[in-house]
């Protein structure tokens, strides 16, 4: 090797620098330190996901207890659609009862300023479960009578605290159309005796307004 071949050399080793994972790993044996942790450069977008990620759930999980006319309430609304858009045709209506549900209980937790919107919600769930039950071809009639049944349940509860939520109209007409559209078929089928009783009340049920119980008997009558 030359002189010159030896110069090149010693000046390509001049250029070769210690990545830094070596230099803290030195300075720490040298310092007698604890050496830290470095993340290699793959890490910090993977880092930065999983951090957006928990804060997304942390608001998430935040807004679940939130409240018509909070500020965060528009998160939970968006997470209840989300959830209605992997929801079966026929378990629609029950879900949007469960959501008019909810928006009892808020009420019940509602402050005076809350009140208003938390009224308005309630009126716009019951009005959507409306629809659900009319356009339904096979709603889940159990479902619906369990949540119907809540619903009532949970209008006396806010009514006690001196909270007037309305009349459902919409949600009464919906009812009477599916009892009766369920009467009309069953009256087209020959029923042994005891269900043929059963449907004959559940018409006086639905003559005197009393869609809930009518669907009672009906599911009922379907199980006999």
């Amino acid at each position: 090797m030359t002189e010159s071949d030896l110069v090149k050399k010693i000046q390509e080793l001049k250029k070769i620098r210690p990545s830094q994972d070596w230099i803290v790993l030195t300075k720490s044996q040298i310092l007698g330190e604890e050496p830290k942790i470095l993340f290699f450069p793959f890490f910090k977008p993977v880092l930065a996901t999983v951090t957006a990620l928990g804060i997304l759930f942390g608001i998430f999980s935040l807004a679940q207890n939130s409240l018509p006319g909070d500020f965060l309430y528009s998160v939970k609304k968006i997470t209840e659609k989300g959830q209605a858009v992997f929801v079966s045709e026929e378990e629609k209506p029950a879900f949007q009862l469960k959501l008019a549900n909810e928006r009892l209980e808020e009420l019940t937790k509602a402050p005076a300023r809350n009140l208003a919107p938390t009224l308005s919600e309630f009126q716009a769930s019951v009005f959507q479960a409306a629809k659900e039950i009319i356009e339904a071809e096979k709603p889940n009639i159990k479902e619906i009578v369990q949540q119907t049944k809540k619903l009532e349940e949970n209008k006396q509860k806010v009514e006690t605290l001196g909270v007037v939520v309305g009349e459902t109209e919409a949600l009464d007409t919906a009812l009477a159309q599916l009892v009766e559209r369920e009467i009309g078929d069953l009256e087209t089928q020959t029923l042994p005796e005891k269900q043929q009783e059963l449907l004959e009340k559940a018409k006086e049920d639905f003559e005197v307004g009393n869609y809930n119980q009518a669907l009672e008997k009906i599911l009922i009558l379907s199980y006999q």
